[in-house]
C-alpha cells in the first residue's frame, strides 16, 4: 500500500514538473504574440504587458509589406519538392549501400557521415561560387538542388539504420516472384519504411521552412523570397518594424506548427525502428 502511495506521488511531481516545462517552453510564443497584435509604442514600452486593444491590422499589414500569398508559395514549394526528391534518392542510396555492401559502399557512406559534421559557414563562399558558374543562382531550382545536396547525409543515414532491420527474406521471396530489383523495392522495401520517410519529412521540413542563411545566399529577386528572407526585410540598418516583423513572424511559424502537432507522433516511431541494427 506504500509503495502505491509513493508511485502515485510520484507520478504526480513528475506530472507537475512535465507541466511546468511545458509552460517555460510556451514563454516565447506568449511573447510572440501579445506582440504581434500592440502598436508599436506600446511594444516598445511593456513588451510583457496583455494589450490593452488588440491590433488585428498589424497582421493585413505585414500581409500586404512582405507578400506574404508570394513567400508563402514559394516556401511550399521548395520544402515540398525538396522533401521528395530527398526521400526517394536517400532512400534508394541507403538501401543499396545496405543491400550491397562492398568496400566502395562502406566507403561511400562514410563520406555521407563525415559531411553531417562539415560548418555550413566553412563552405558558403565555395558554395556560391560553384552554384554561381552552374547557373542555379537567383533560381527555385538551383535552391532546392542544394538543399538536396545538403539533407542527403542525415537522411541517408537514417534510412541506412531502418533497411537493417527489413528482413532480407521478403525480398528473396519476391525475386523468387519474378520481381525485378526496383519492384522489389517500390513494392516491398519502400512501403516498410514508412515510419522512416515521415520521420525524414519532418525533420527535413522543420529545417528547410525555417532556413535563412541558405536562402539568402542563392535568392536575389523579391518575387523568389522565402517566408523567412521576407520577414527579414522588414528589419533595416536604421529601422526595424516590429509592429510589423511579429505578425509576420506568427504568420510564418503557424504553418510548420500545425505540421509538426499533426505528424509528431511519428518522429519516435520512426528513430526507434531506424536504430535497429542488422
Amino acid at each position: 500500500m506504500e509503495t502505491t502511495k509513493n508511485y502515485r506521488f510520484g507520478t504526480m511531481i513528475t506530472e507537475i514538473i512535465m507541466v511546468l516545462l511545458g509552460l517555460l517552453f510556451l514563454i516565447p510564443f506568449y511573447f510572440l504574440f501579445v506582440n504581434s497584435v500592440k502598436t508599436f509604442g506600446d511594444l516598445l514600452t511593456n513588451s510583457a504587458a496583455w494589450p490593452e486593444a488588440f491590433q488585428w491590422g498589424n497582421y493585413a499589414n505585414a500581409w500586404e509589406k512582405i507578400s506574404f500569398p508570394s513567400a508563402l508559395v514559394n516556401s511550399l514549394i521548395v520544402t515540398i519538392v525538396s522533401n521528395l526528391l530527398l526521400v526517394l534518392i536517400s532512400s534508394m542510396a541507403a538501401y543499396r549501400m545496405v543491400r550491397s555492401n562492398t568496400r566502395f559502399n562502406r566507403i561511400l557512406f562514410g563520406l555521407f557521415i563525415a559531411a553531417m559534421v562539415i560548418p555550413f559557414q566553412s563552405i558558403m563562399i565555395p558554395l556560391v561560387t560553384v552554384t554561381s558558374n552552374l547557373g542555379l543562382i537567383d533560381s527555385l531550382g538551383g535552391l532546392i538542388i542544394c538543399y538536396l545536396g545538403f539533407g542527403a547525409p542525415m537522411s541517408i543515414f537514417l534510412f541506412h539504420g531502418f533497411v537493417k532491420s527489413v528482413p532480407l527474406e521478403i525480398e528473396e521471396a519476391a525475386r523468387v516472384d519474378g520481381s525485378s530489383a526496383y519492384g522489389v523495392f517500390f513494392r516491398i522495401v519502400f512501403p516498410l519504411m514508412k515510419p522512416m520517410y515521415i520521420t525524414v519529412i519532418i525533420l527535413n521540413t522543420l529545417w528547410i521552412w525555417n532556413d535563412y542563411l541558405l536562402p539568402s545566399l542563392i535568392l536575389q529577386s523579391s518575387n523568389l523570397r522565402t517566408i523567412p528572407i521576407a520577414t527579414f526585410a522588414l528589419f533595416g540598418q536604421y529601422t526595424k518594424q516590429w509592429d510589423l516583423a511579429l505578425p509576420a513572424l506568427v504568420l510564418g511559424i503557424m504553418p510548420i506548427i500545425i505540421f509538426f502537432l499533426l505528424m509528431q507522433k511519428y518522429i519516435i516511431q520512426g528513430i526507434t525502428a531506424g536504430s535497429v541494427k542488422g
